[in-house]
């Protein structure tokens, strides 16, 4: 294999990996959106909306570096509307419904507390634009896994009633986890450009949430053996219907600006 042919194959798993986490980022930020106008209160209403438009910056910029990566002249809002589902490839965590308050609570702290190990390895490696978004991304996550882990603790803690609906919400998206952490062609021959080893970063991921899991009451639960499969572009029925509405406009007005 030539050298240019090693750089082509480096670049499209640096492209895959990009999408992964630009697409995750977007689908996150599409079903929080959803939250405006009915969250229980009006604060969480502004603090859904605030991480909502966190992760769509997030988003933005790792969409902006794709389109930079693939070449073919496409914006970051080509490829945020103009691909069909098996063309994005979220974690499948991101696309399931929202569900009630406690379910929405657990998918964003599962989701956004493997986000941050992934963000701290990248500020770590040696490509530069994923680095500065790495770097400017750790401390919005921060904040989401404090504002998320904190509604653990107190709907753990506070009625039986709402204690149940958040075990219940953990038996419905606990399953999803398993993708995090399932072997990943994409991002092993990344090296030495992103160091990120997956059964690493598992058990960092079990660390970090056991303290809000015992402060919420949570029992452990084991990894699960199934493994959803969106970051490979097979995604549930869910992923669909986001499209459907997000991408509505810009199919219906091609090219259209407002």
């Amino acid at each position: 294999m030539s050298p240019t042919d090693s750089d082509s194959d480096h670049n499209k798993e640096l492209l895959c990996f990009v999408l992964r986490l630009g697409d995750s980022t977007l689908i996150a930020s599409q079903r929080l959106a959803e939250w405006a106008g009915i969250a229980p209160t009006l604060e969480e209403d502004i603090a859904f909306a605030n991480v909502a438009l966190d992760l769509l910056g997030q988003a933005r910029h790792l969409l902006s570096y794709a389109s930079q990566l693939e070449g073919k002249g496409q914006s970051e809002d080509d490829l945020a509307f103009l691909r069909d589902v098996n063309q994005f490839y979220n974690y499948t965590i991101v696309e399931i419904p929202n569900g009630d308050f406690a379910q929405t609570c657990a998918k964003m702290y599962l989701f956004t507390t493997f986000l941050m190990l992934l963000w701290d390895h990248i500020a770590r490696g040696a490509d530069q634009e994923l680095k500065a978004i790495a770097q400017k991304s750790i401390n919005e996550t921060k904040y989401h896994i404090e504002h998320f882990g904190g509604w653990l603790i107190r709907l753990g803690n506070g009625t039986t009633y709402s204690a149940d609906r958040l075990k219940e919400a953990f038996e419905y998206t606990w399953p999803y986890v398993s993708e995090f952490f399932s072997p990943d062609p994409c991002i092993s021959r990344l090296a030495p450009t992103i160091e990120i080893d997956l059964a690493v970063v598992q058990n960092l991921w079990l660390e970090e949430i056991s303290p809000t899991f015992l402060a919420a009451k949570l029992p452990t639960i084991e990894i699960s053996r199934f493994i959803s499969n969106g970051k490979i572009g097979l995604h549930s029925e869910h992923l669909g219907h986001i499209l459907a509405e997000m991408q509505f406009l810009q199919r219906a007005y091609p090219g259209g600006r407002w």
